[in-house]
């Protein structure tokens, strides 16, 4: 399994609040409420760009073990490890809403049967695509 860690930025503001960014992935950002919060934040927002680079193909970018003083100054500093073949596998399993349309007649057969329409259509795709049951 593969881990990365990231240092993450978070820069303070006045009301305890933090922005927080990753050198090392730009355009990586997020915000919290707190220390805690930035924590957790700041894991979820690494996890989602890196496994959006590898959706995109992109080259992961080697973390850095030190950041510029630019970066360190009146600034809190968390190395933020991240999991990204977990994040892959959870993302990929994630049920997403989708919308089809059927011929009213049919619809009120099937709901007078219980038809849980989303298991049909799962069964039915990984039948009609041919998807062996060990790449499920």
């Amino acid at each position: 399994m593969q881990n990365l860690t990231y240092l993450a930025v978070l820069e303070p503001s006045t009301n305890g609040s933090y922005s927080i960014y990753f050198p090392d992935l730009p355009g990586c950002t997020s915000f919290a409420n707190n220390l805690e919060e930035a924590a957790h934040m700041a894991a979820e927002a690494a996890s989602l760009h890196v496994y959006s680079m590898e959706c995109d193909k992109e080259e992961i970018p080697i973390p850095s073990v030190n950041l510029p003083k630019e970066d360190t100054e009146g600034n809190v500093i968390m190395p933020i490890t991240i999991h990204p073949d977990l994040f892959r596998i959870k993302k990929d399993n994630e049920r997403i809403k989708t919308n089809i349309t059927l011929p009213a007649w049919l619809k009120r057969i099937a709901e007078k049967q219980n038809v849980n329409y989303s298991r049909l259509l799962e069964t039915a795709l990984i039948d009609y695509l041919q998807i062996p049951v060990s790449d499920k």
